[in-house]
């Protein structure tokens, strides 16, 4: 096995105090006459090449705007494609199916619990008109507690309603 290398040839990246070392560090007297030229030739030469490259991404970017207004797709029309997309995918992922079980799951229970109430609300008003059709006769019936508690609620919605209307 291979000891690790020292000096210049460390095996481990530089790190953030070693790279501020080595920013303000001052090699170019290190350097000779000639490779300091070569070394400028170089940057010139990079220089240029980073600028030709600039240049035809450009145009290549220009065509491509070109092609697409041929073709009528403009921003908007990309725009809802990516929208149209997203949504597709975001539909397809398990965390959105399961909350949307979820949800449906508990919407159908919410329906039922409503039903639920629905019917006892519609039986106990059906078990009160009963017992008002036959408490004209049955004195007794007046006297129930369901019949004393729903006669209390109509007068108190009555008198509500007379307030309202003045």
């Amino acid at each position: 096995m291979e000891a690790p290398a020292q000096g210049l040839l460390e095996a481990e990246p530089l790190r953030g105090r070693d790279e501020d070392a080595v920013a303000s560090a001052d090699f170019s007297s290190m350097l000779s006459d000639e490779e300091r030229e070569e070394l400028k030739a170089e940057l010139v030469q990079l220089e240029d090449e980073i600028t030709t490259l600039r240049q035809v991404l450009s145009a290549k970017e220009r065509h491509l705007i070109e092609i697409k207004q041929k073709l009528g797709m403009n921003l908007m029309n990309e725009i809802k494609q990516n929208f149209s997309k997203s949504w597709h995918d975001m539909q397809t992922t398990t965390a959105y199916k399961k909350t949307h079980e979820t949800l449906s799951h508990a919407g159908q229970k919410a329906t039922a619990a409503f039903s639920n109430v629905g019917t006892a609300i519609s039986k106990k008003f059906g078990d009160m008109s009963y017992s008002i059709r036959h408490s004209i006769s049955m004195p007794a019936m007046r006297n129930s507690p369901t019949f004393k508690s729903f006669e209390e609620r109509v007068e108190t919605t009555v008198t509500s309603l007379k307030v309202q209307m003045k």
